[in-house]
Protein backbone atom coordinates (compact mmCIF):
# COMPACT_ATOMS: atom_id res chain seq x y z
CA UNK A 1 0.00 0.00 0.00
CA UNK A 2 1.07 3.45 -0.58
CA UNK A 3 0.09 6.79 0.04
CA UNK A 4 0.06 10.10 -2.59
CA UNK A 5 -1.54 13.18 -3.54
CA UNK A 6 -4.79 13.13 -5.55
CA UNK A 7 -4.53 13.74 -9.04
CA UNK A 8 -7.79 14.62 -11.06
CA UNK A 9 -7.64 11.77 -12.83
CA UNK A 10 -8.49 9.66 -9.26
CA UNK A 11 -11.34 11.96 -9.03
CA UNK A 12 -14.15 8.37 -10.02
CA UNK A 13 -12.16 6.15 -7.85
CA UNK A 14 -12.55 8.83 -5.29
CA UNK A 15 -15.80 9.21 -5.34
CA UNK A 16 -16.82 5.52 -5.31
CA UNK A 17 -14.54 5.23 -2.01
CA UNK A 18 -16.77 8.10 -0.53
CA UNK A 19 -19.88 6.65 -1.62
CA UNK A 20 -19.36 3.11 -0.67
CA UNK A 21 -17.66 4.00 2.68
CA UNK A 22 -20.86 6.49 3.56
CA UNK A 23 -23.07 3.78 2.39
CA UNK A 24 -21.44 1.22 5.00
CA UNK A 25 -20.01 3.42 7.52
CA UNK A 26 -23.62 5.85 8.23
CA UNK A 27 -25.90 2.79 8.28
CA UNK A 28 -28.32 3.04 10.75
CA UNK A 29 -27.21 6.84 11.68
CA UNK A 30 -27.97 8.78 8.33
CA UNK A 31 -31.90 8.01 6.89
CA UNK A 32 -31.54 5.07 4.64
CA UNK A 33 -33.31 6.72 1.47
CA UNK A 34 -29.74 9.50 1.43
CA UNK A 35 -27.77 7.11 1.47
CA UNK A 36 -29.57 4.78 -1.01
CA UNK A 37 -29.26 7.59 -3.66
CA UNK A 38 -26.07 8.54 -3.22
CA UNK A 39 -23.87 7.79 -6.88
CA UNK A 40 -20.43 7.78 -7.27
CA UNK A 41 -21.19 9.35 -11.13
CA UNK A 42 -23.07 12.53 -9.37
CA UNK A 43 -20.17 13.00 -7.03
CA UNK A 44 -17.30 12.29 -9.53
CA UNK A 45 -17.13 15.87 -10.61
CA UNK A 46 -17.22 17.64 -7.56
CA UNK A 47 -14.25 15.37 -6.36
CA UNK A 48 -12.02 16.60 -9.47
CA UNK A 49 -12.57 20.23 -8.91
CA UNK A 50 -12.12 19.57 -5.21
CA UNK A 51 -8.94 17.48 -6.00
CA UNK A 52 -8.16 20.00 -9.07
CA UNK A 53 -8.00 23.51 -6.56
CA UNK A 54 -5.92 21.62 -3.96
CA UNK A 55 -3.07 23.85 -3.11
CA UNK A 56 -0.61 21.76 -1.64
CA UNK A 57 0.58 20.56 0.85
CA UNK A 58 -1.65 23.49 2.37
CA UNK A 59 -4.70 21.49 1.18
CA UNK A 60 -5.39 18.55 -0.81
CA UNK A 61 -6.42 14.72 -1.08
CA UNK A 62 -4.29 12.10 -0.46
CA UNK A 63 -4.93 8.71 -1.81
CA UNK A 64 -3.84 5.11 -0.55
CA UNK A 65 -3.58 2.80 -3.52
CA UNK A 66 -2.96 -0.99 -3.17
CA UNK A 67 -2.83 -3.54 -6.14
CA UNK A 68 -6.60 -3.54 -6.17
CA UNK A 69 -6.21 0.32 -6.78
CA UNK A 70 -7.38 4.00 -4.38
CA UNK A 71 -8.99 2.12 -1.24
CA UNK A 72 -8.98 5.40 1.00
CA UNK A 73 -8.49 8.92 1.28
CA UNK A 74 -8.23 11.86 3.31
CA UNK A 75 -9.04 15.74 2.15
CA UNK A 76 -7.69 18.20 4.56
CA UNK A 77 -7.23 22.14 4.41
CA UNK A 78 -6.84 25.16 6.56
CA UNK A 79 -9.52 25.19 9.07
CA UNK A 80 -12.29 27.40 9.38
CA UNK A 81 -11.84 28.31 12.75
CA UNK A 82 -8.84 27.79 13.95
CA UNK A 83 -6.01 29.89 12.99
CA UNK A 84 -2.45 28.12 12.42
CA UNK A 85 -4.61 24.77 12.37
CA UNK A 86 -5.66 22.07 9.36
CA UNK A 87 -9.09 20.63 9.53
CA UNK A 88 -9.23 16.53 8.02
CA UNK A 89 -12.64 17.09 6.55
CA UNK A 90 -12.93 13.46 4.83
CA UNK A 91 -11.03 10.29 5.75
CA UNK A 92 -12.77 7.37 4.30
CA UNK A 93 -11.79 3.85 3.19
CA UNK A 94 -13.45 1.12 1.47
CA UNK A 95 -15.41 -1.16 3.88
CA UNK A 96 -13.75 -4.19 2.64
CA UNK A 97 -10.40 -2.54 3.70
CA UNK A 98 -11.75 -2.05 7.42
CA UNK A 99 -9.96 -3.38 9.87
CA UNK A 100 -6.96 -4.24 8.04
CA UNK A 101 -4.21 -1.21 9.05
CA UNK A 102 -5.32 1.19 5.86
CA UNK A 103 -6.78 3.57 8.05
CA UNK A 104 -4.19 4.06 10.10
CA UNK A 105 -1.57 4.40 7.60
CA UNK A 106 -3.40 6.88 5.52
CA UNK A 107 -3.68 9.06 8.70
CA UNK A 108 -0.47 8.99 9.54
CA UNK A 109 0.34 9.81 6.03
CA UNK A 110 -1.57 12.66 5.95
CA UNK A 111 -0.20 13.72 9.52
CA UNK A 112 3.30 14.10 8.01
CA UNK A 113 1.76 16.08 5.10
CA UNK A 114 0.35 18.67 7.65
CA UNK A 115 3.37 18.91 9.59
CA UNK A 116 5.29 19.28 6.24
CA UNK A 117 2.78 22.02 5.72
CA UNK A 118 3.92 23.46 9.23
CA UNK A 119 0.47 23.47 10.46
CA UNK A 120 0.53 23.04 14.37
CA UNK A 121 -2.58 21.25 15.14
CA UNK A 122 -5.10 19.75 13.49
CA UNK A 123 -9.27 19.32 13.84
CA UNK A 124 -11.37 17.31 12.74
CA UNK A 125 -15.59 16.46 12.85
CA UNK A 126 -16.77 13.45 13.64
CA UNK A 127 -20.82 12.19 14.39
CA UNK A 128 -21.09 11.27 17.98
CA UNK A 129 -23.09 8.08 17.15
CA UNK A 130 -20.43 6.76 15.17
CA UNK A 131 -18.80 5.06 17.27
CA UNK A 132 -16.25 2.92 15.13
CA UNK A 133 -14.98 5.91 13.64
CA UNK A 134 -14.80 7.67 17.29
CA UNK A 135 -12.21 4.61 18.26
CA UNK A 136 -10.39 5.10 15.30
CA UNK A 137 -9.77 8.61 16.16
CA UNK A 138 -8.83 8.26 19.63
CA UNK A 139 -6.31 4.84 18.86
CA UNK A 140 -4.43 7.39 16.78
CA UNK A 141 -4.33 10.04 19.37
CA UNK A 142 -7.78 12.23 18.63
CA UNK A 143 -9.33 13.73 21.46
CA UNK A 144 -12.80 15.83 21.47
CA UNK A 145 -12.13 19.27 22.60
CA UNK A 146 -15.85 20.00 23.44
CA UNK A 147 -17.09 21.81 20.39
CA UNK A 148 -19.98 20.06 18.96
CA UNK A 149 -22.56 21.49 16.12
CA UNK A 150 -25.48 19.95 14.60
CA UNK A 151 -25.75 18.64 11.27
CA UNK A 152 -28.81 17.84 9.39
CA UNK A 153 -27.49 15.28 6.40
CA UNK A 154 -30.29 13.93 4.90
CA UNK A 155 -32.47 15.11 6.65
CA UNK A 156 -32.09 13.56 9.89
CA UNK A 157 -30.53 15.84 13.20
CA UNK A 158 -26.63 14.59 13.93
CA UNK A 159 -24.28 15.79 16.50
CA UNK A 160 -20.84 16.15 15.41
CA UNK A 161 -18.05 16.52 17.62
CA UNK A 162 -14.79 17.96 17.04
CA UNK A 163 -11.62 16.31 17.61
CA UNK A 164 -8.27 17.90 17.81
CA UNK A 165 -4.56 17.01 18.02
CA UNK A 166 -1.32 19.03 18.42
CA UNK A 167 0.96 18.35 15.39
CA UNK A 168 4.60 18.85 16.95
Amino acid sequence: MQTRQAWPDDASAVAGVYVRSWQAAFAGLVPQPYLGAMDPSREESEWKTRIAETRWPLSGVLVAETEAGIVGFAGFGPSQTTPAAAEIGTLYAMPEVWGTGIGKHLMLATLTTLRQAEYTEATLWVLEDNCRARRFYEAVGWRADGAAVEDTTGGASLNKLRYRRPLG
